[in-house]
C-alpha cells in the first residue's frame, strides 16, 4: 500500500513539473513575441533577460542545498562501535557552525549542550514560522490558497531548520519530511471544507444560552472569528510538526525511531500551539476591533454631520 502510494505521489509530481514547464515555456515565447512585434532587439533582450532570470532561480536554491554540509551517517544505537567515531564527527561539524563558534569536546555532554542551543534556535524559526501560518491562512480563508501558503512556509522551514544545525537531512529524510508536508497540505486544505457553523453554533447555544441565538450579528461574528482561529489553528499545529520532525531528523546522535519522532513531534506541537493561537487571536481580534471603531467613528461624524446639517435649516427657517 506504502509502494502504490508512493509511485502515485512520485507520478502526480512529475506531472505537475512537467505541466508547468509547459506552462512556463508557452508563456516566456508569448513574451519573446510581443517583445519581436515592438522591436527585434527587445524581443532578445526579453530572451535572455528571462533566461538569466530562470538560470539564477534554478542555481541558487541548488548551490544553498550543495554547499549545506553533507549529513553524518548515525549509528542504530549508543553501544554501537560506531559511536563514539560519529561522536567526534559530530563535535567538529558543531564546532564550524556559525551560530557557535567555539571548540566543542568529542564527548556526549558537550555535544547535547550545543544542541540543546541549536534546539532553542530551532523553535524560535519553528514558532516565527508558525505564527505567521496562523495570522495569514486565518485572515485568508481560502483553502486552496492556504494550501499554496502552507506548503511553501513549510518547505523553507525544512531547510531554515537544517541550515541552524549545519546539515542537510538525507535524501531519504527529505523525502520523508516532504511526504508529511504534503499530507499535512491536504489535510489543511480539507479543513476549509467543513462547515463550521453547523458545529459552532451547537457549542455556542451551550456556552451563550439563548443569547447567542438572539442576537444575529453576535452569532455570525463570533462563528467567522472561531472560524478563522480554528483554521489558523490547524495549519500552525502541522507546521509546528513539520518543524520538530526535521530537528529531531538534524540533532540525532542515534538513527531516530519514526513512532518516537512522530509522537514527539506531536507532543512539541501541542506545547507550542497555546501560545501561538493566544498571540495570534490577539493580532486578529485587534485587527477587527480597529477596523470596527474606524468605521464606527466615521458613521458616527457623518451621522453628526447630517444632523447638524438639518438643524441648521430649521434654524435658518424659522
Amino acid at each position: 500500500m506504502r509502494k502504490t502510494a508512493i509511485r502515485i505521489a512520485v507520478i502526480a509530481a512529475a506531472l505537475i513539473l512537467v505541466l508547468f514547464v509547459i506552462f512556463l515555456i508557452n508563456q516566456t515565447v508569448q513574451l519573446i513575441a510581443l517583445g519581436d512585434r515592438i522591436h527585434p532587439v527587445l524581443g532578445d533582450i526579453i530572451l535572455w533577460g528571462l533566461m538569466a532570470f530562470y538560470a539564477f532561480c534554478v542555481i541558487v536554491p541548488v548551490y544553498v542545498i550543495v554547499t549545506m554540509p553533507a549529513p553524518l551517517v548515525a549509528p542504530r544505537s549508543e553501544s554501537s562501535p560506531e559511536f563514539q567515531k560519529h561522536l567526534s564527527e559530530m563535535a567538529k561539524r558543531l564546532g564550524r557552525n556559525p551560530l557557535i563558534r567555539r571548540q566543542v569536546e568529542a564527548s556526549k555532554e558537550d555535544v547535547e549542550s550545543v544542541l540543546e542551543t541549536l534546539d532553542k534556535k530551532a523553535d524560535e524559526a519553528v514558532k516565527t514560522a508558525a505564527g505567521r501560518i496562523f495570522v495569514t491562512t486565518a485572515v485568508s480563508q481560502n483553502g486552496k490558497l492556504d494550501a499554496l501558503i502552507v506548503l511553501a512556509a513549510q518547505s523553507k522551514l525544512v531547510f531554515d531548520v537544517a541550515r541552524i544545525y549545519y546539515q542537510r537531512p538525507t535524501i531519504r529524510n527529505l523525502l520523508y519530511l516532504y511526504a508529511n508536508v504534503a499530507v499535512m497540505v491536504f489535510f489543511a486544505s480539507e479543513m476549509e471544507d467543513i462547515d463550521l457553523s453547523e458545529i459552532i453554533q451547537p457549542v455556542l447555544a451551550g456556552i451563550l444560552g439563548s443569547a447567542a441565538g438572539a442576537i444575529p450579528g453576535f452569532q455570525v461574528a463570533t462563528i467567522i472569528l472561531v472560524s478563522s482561529v480554528l483554521s489558523g489553528s490547524s495549519n500552525a499545529f502541522l507546521t509546528l510538526r513539520v518543524g520538530s520532525i526535521t530537528k529531531q531528523y538534524c540533532r540525532s546522535l542515534v538513527v531516530p525511531s519514526k513512532r518516537k519522532v512522530r509522537h514527539q513531534a506531536t507532543l512539541d506541537a501541542t506545547r507550542m500551539l497555546g501560545a501561538i493561537v493566544s498571540d495570534g487571536t490577539k493580532k486578529i481580534y485587534n485587527a477587527l476591533w480597529t477596523s470596527s471603531k474606524s468605521k464606527v467613528e466615521i458613521a458616527v461624524d457623518d451621522l453628526g454631520a447630517y444632523i447638524k446639517k438639518i438643524c441648521t435649516k430649521l434654524t435658518g427657517q424659522d
